[in-house]
């Protein structure tokens, strides 16, 4: 379950954010960002591995600053963000994502496909995945 945009990234990026190291070859690494399918996107604080406290409102707005950040590394912004896929553990969570969610995208919005799953890693509430214009 990996989203991925092609960036020019250093390992050093992708192991702050998601606290590992990473078995393939820096060369191959650097150019891949993995963007919102595993934890640390997942509303996890990457300062302290674990899913910030709170509900949805709060996990989204660790996601979209999480996502912010690693955009920011890789020279581009949220205002890049092409396309996001949401995955919600309730879809009666969407009015209180949306609307920390339109606080940090702009019009025109990005074309967006939401969607409720059973479950997710780490009792995170919500999953994002995009594609952004980078470089």
């Amino acid at each position: 379950l990996l989203s991925i945009i092609v960036v020019p990234l250093s390992v050093g990026v992708l192991e702050r954010y998601f606290g590992r190291s990473f078995a393939m070859p820096a060369a191959d690494i650097a150019r891949v960002v993995v963007t919102m399918a595993l934890l640390p996107l997942a509303g996890i604080d990457p300062t302290q591995g674990h899913v910030v406290e709170g509900g949805i409102g709060e996990q989204t707005e660790q996601v979209m600053k999480n996502l912010a950040a690693i955009l920011a590394e890789a020279g581009s912004s949220l205002d890049d963000v092409l396309m996001t896929s949401i995955f919600l553990v309730d879809l009666q969570d969407f009015q209180a994502m949306n609307e920390v969610y339109a606080r940090h995208l702009t019009e025109p919005y990005p074309a967006r496909a939401t969607v409720q799953i059973a479950a997710l890693p780490s009792g995170a509430r919500i999953e994002v995945a995009v594609v952004a214009r980078c470089g």
